[in-house]
């Protein structure tokens, strides 16, 4: 499995591209404002894109949803707790002074907690992370040692809880529950900034260090 990052927009957005390099198939995770050179990208290595996967639907990860759906018609798959959010990304733009938001079709398809997602001989694992939004989802592949974490965590922080449908405690729960469960040399690939490990994060993200003020000891 390769995963590539591509980063672009106001928000510093990681938009990513996952191949399976035994099949050459691949998956589009969160399109955000670079979706042009994840398009590029896939052209250029001529991936065959299975779906589109995203993590939830805050403006920044949906944006570039269109510019991929015209160069492909792999179907869109979204957490159904997240859809009233989907539909009302106007008010999203509005509440973020960004003017007028995209015109995107729905998502066609569900993801749900514990459902596999099969890319060639890759998968993803499926897990409802709720506390950034409501249907915040994570992509965990344990044989490969990697996770996709979106806004859940990122190296040194974790995400906010200030917009609509964010939930403190849901947060704290969600990642006690199903990223501190994993191994600590799992790579974590967040939806803002660099990658972490889980190690990493145990022992030096100050939100999660119970020493410097974090919830989790």
């Amino acid at each position: 499995m390769e995963v590539r990052c591509f980063v672009g927009g106001p928000f510093v957005q990681n938009g990513y591209v996952v191949w399976c390099e035994a099949t050459g198939r691949c998956v589009v995770v969160d399109p955000g404002a670079a979706a042009l050179d994840m398009v590029a990208a896939v052209k250029a290595a001529a991936g065959d894109v299975m779906a589109i996967l995203l993590t939830h639907a805050h403006l920044d990860h949906v944006e570039g949803l269109g510019v991929i759906r015209n160069y492909t018609d792999a179907p869109t798959y979204l957490h159904p707790a997240d859809r009233e959010m989907f539909d009302n990304l106007p008010a999203q733009a509005a509440m973020l002074g960004l003017g007028d938001s995209p015109q995107l079709d729905p998502p066609e398809h569900i993801l749900e907690d514990g459902q596999e997602f099969r890319f060639g001989d890759s998968v993803f694992e499926v897990t409802h992370t709720p506390g950034h939004s409501v249907g915040h989802v994570i992509l965990h592949a344990p044989s490969h040692g990697l996770a996709l974490v979106g806004d859940l965590i990122f190296a040194g922080s974790v995400g906010r809880t200030d917009l609509p449908g964010g939930d403190y405690q849901a947060l704290f729960r969600s990642i006690r529950q199903n990223v501190l469960t994993m191994p600590d040399e799992t790579r974590l690939f967040t939806g803002h900034g660099p990658p972490t490990t889980v190690g990493h994060e145990r022992t030096t993200n100050p939100f999660l260090i119970a020493n410097y003020g974090g919830e989790l000891a």
